[in-house]
């Protein structure tokens, strides 16, 4: 599952925040942790890599990262306002200097008119940031497969792993 070049994502990801001495969090849906497995692929990720919180349900998100159950029902769980959300609270439940969340539809089913299968949101947290500066981003990979969907979602997320 795990291909090569996922795995050279996660090298960098690894290599470039360890050398300015930066730890990482992550929030994962619709990835279901493939995002994680991948750095933990990556020997010393311990060093960089501080935790992930695979919250692939509502009740998941609003228990393990306390995403608020208004902000899931008023705009679903794959939005902007549930991806920041998401990821902010990552970092409150962590240790890490940086949070990626990422919620999506990967299909088959699920998706919608407005939001169609393929359709998957991101958000960057930073420590110490102004939590009303949303950092999030929506993707629409289209109806590539569930597996081709879930490994492209990872491949953002990685890069936005990355020192500016």
């Amino acid at each position: 599952m795990i291909d090569d070049e996922l795995l050279a994502r996660a090298q960098a990801v690894i290599d470039a925040n360890r050398a300015i001495g930066r730890t990482v969090a992550l929030a994962e849906s619709c990835t279901g942790g493939l995002v994680a497995a991948a750095l933990t692929e990556i020997p010393g990720a311990s060093e960089v890599f501080e935790r992930g919180f695979v919250t692939y349900s509502n009740e998941a998100k609003m228990e393990s990262i306390g995403v608020n159950q208004d902000i899931l029902e008023t705009f679903g769980a794959v939005s902007v306002a549930v991806a920041w959300a998401m990821a902010q609270g990552a970092l409150k439940h962590s240790h890490a200097d940086l949070a990626v969340a990422i919620t999506g539809i990967a299909g088959p089913g699920g998706g919608s008119e407005k939001k169609p299968v393929g359709t998957v949101v991101f958000a960057c947290a930073t420590r110490g940031e102004d939590e009303s500066h949303v950092v999030a981003d929506t993707h629409c990979f289209g109806d590539l497969g569930r597996r081709e969907i879930r490994r492209q979602a990872a491949l953002v997320a990685l890069g936005l792993l990355m020192p500016d």
